[in-house]
C-alpha cells in the first residue's frame, strides 16, 4: 500500500476550518490537529515541560504539575528572546509529534489541520494545501457569536494570523465558506472525491 499523501488544511479564525476538518473525519480521512500536537508535547512527564519549568521557574506550573498556559503566554508575549527560545524548543517537537501521528494514517491521504500552517512552516510537511476562506465580516460575526469575544479581540487575532493574501498564495485549493453548513459539507465531499483521484497530492 502506498504511503498516504498529506493535505495541509488551514484558514483564519471564524472561516469554518474546524467544521470542514470534522467533515473530512466523518468521511474517513485520518486527521492530525497541530493544536493538539502542541498540547501533547508539553504534557506532564514530557521532556519539554521540564525544560520550560527549568527556564521559566515553577510558577508556570499548575498545582497538578501541568503547564499554566496563561502564565507562560504572559511571559513570552513580553519578551521576544523568551518567545524565540520557546519556539526553538517546541517547534521541532511539534513537527515530530505531527509526523508520528500522520504516519499512522491508513486513508489514501491524511490531513494536517493547523491555524498556523503557513506561519509555522508546517505547510512544508504537506504535498497540497487547502485554505478555507471567508469574507472578513463573516469571520468577525462567526467568531464573536461563537467565542463571545469582542470585535477588537477578534481583529487582534486576525492581525496575528498570516494575512489572507499570504495564505491564498500557498493554496492549491480554496474553499470559500460563505454559505450554510450543508453547502460546506457538499464542498468538502466534492474535494474529497477529487483528492481520492490524486497521486501524491498532485493533479
Amino acid at each position: 500500500m502506498s504511503k498516504p499523501w498529506i493535505l495541509g488544511l488551514t484558514g483564519g479564525i471564524g472561516s469554518g476550518k474546524s467544521a470542514a476538518a470534522q467533515h473530512f473525519i466523518d468521511l474517513g480521512v485520518h486527521l492530525v490537529d497541530a493544536d493538539h500536537a502542541a498540547r501533547w508535547v508539553v504534557e506532564p512527564g514530557r521532556p519539554a515541560l521540564a525544560k520550560i519549568a527549568e527556564r521559566f521557574g515553577d510558577q508556570i506550573l499548575m498545582a497538578d504539575g501541568s503547564l499554566n498556559r496563561a502564565a507562560l503566554r504572559q511571559q513570552v508575549f513580553q519578551d521576544e528572546a523568551l518567545r524565540r527560545w520557546l519556539e526553538g524548543l517546541l517547534h521541532p517537537l511539534i513537527f515530530q509529534e505531527i509526523n508520528q501521528h500522520l504516519a499512522r494514517a491508513e486513508s489514501p491521504y491524511a490531513i494536517l489541520v493547523s491555524p498556523l500552517l503557513i506561519e509555522s512552516g508546517q505547510h512544508k510537511m504537506a504535498q497540497r494545501v487547502l485554505v478555507v476562506d471567508a469574507p472578513e465580516q463573516l469571520q468577525l460575526e462567526r467568531s464573536m457569536s461563537r467565542d463571545g469575544a469582542s470585535e477588537e479581540q477578534i481583529r487582534a487575532i486576525l492581525k496575528a494570523q498570516s494575512s489572507r493574501e499570504e495564505r491564498l498564495r500557498h493554496a492549491n485549493d480554496v474553499l470559500v465558506n460563505d454559505r450554510d453548513l450543508a453547502w460546506l459539507h457538499s464542498e468538502v465531499e466534492r474535494l474529497h472525491h477529487f483528492y481520492l483521484t490524486l497521486n501524491g497530492g498532485q493533479a
